[in-house]
């Protein structure tokens, strides 16, 4: 295996168990295992997946072009090219990572959605994981997801505190809307959850319906879309309506 350009950090340090929901419980695989697998995919996707979580990247993208298979990062949101790999490895990349998160991997023709979970040096981080078809093959975009970010306090998101007393009157009124809006990475799943642990309690009756749910938050009831089984934004939102919101 040739690599054109290497990674921006090295894992030596860096413990990763891949973990993947199944049929009879969890199977685990740890660095040290994996580091000793003969497979050179096998230990090059978890030293990308490592290195991205140690980087602190929102996101990793797998994208096949003419010449070679291009990966980068987000982080701080922006992206920026960490390791360009040769094109005989684009397949099995791409392999490898529906593997884990237990898409079909014969299906090269269609999208296809799916999600995982890594353990890094203890720390929880999921992952969602979308596969399109491009002309030059698959392309691979991972969403990295802290789980400790489902616990942040509103008042360390970064608002000044003339808008974070502005935001905090707003979710506290019992009717109205409020719109957050912003690119990718910006920190608009960090604000809306954030701004569910802060209106939280025992008394309130709380329902999210959310495309993915991202963070699961205890005292919430959080819905998941699926329009393949008709579970829409429109029908949800009729049948929350029954359910004695807030």
């Amino acid at each position: 295996m040739s690599v054109l350009h290497s990674p921006s950090g090295c894992v030596e340090d860096t413990k990763i168990e891949l973990v993947k929901e199944g049929k009879s419980g969890e199977e685990v695989f740890d660095m040290e295992a994996l580091q000793g697998e003969r497979s050179p995919v096998v230990r090059l996707v978890t030293l990308i997946l490592s290195d991205a979580a140690k980087n602190k990247a929102s996101d990793i993208h797998i994208e096949p072009q003419e010449n070679f298979v291009n990966v980068r990062y987000r982080i701080d949101g922006y992206l920026k090219s960490i390791m360009k790999l040769p094109n005989k490895l684009h397949a099995r990349l791409v392999t490898r990572v529906k593997i884990l998160s237990d898409l079909d991997v014969a299906e090269r023709r269609k999208s296809q959605d799916g999600r995982a979970m890594i353990l890094v040096n203890g720390r929880k981080v999921d992952l969602r994981i979308s596969i399109i078809p491009t002309y030059y093959g698959e392309k691979v975009a991972l969403r990295l997801l802290d789980t400790r970010e489902a616990r942040i306090e509103l008042d360390k998101i970064g608002l000044q505190q003339e808008e974070l007393s502005i935001f905090t009157e707003a979710i506290n009124r019992p009717q109205g809307m409020i719109l957050a809006t912003g690119p990718t990475g910006s920190g608009k799943t960090s604000t809306l959850y954030a701004a569910l642990n802060f209106v939280k309690s025992e008394t309130k009756n709380i329902i999210t319906i959310e495309d993915p749910i991202e963070y699961l938050i205890a005292d919430v009831t959080q819905m998941q879309i699926n329009p393949v089984k008709d579970v829409t934004f429109a029908n949800t939102l009729r049948s929350v309506l029954r359910q004695d919101p807030m």
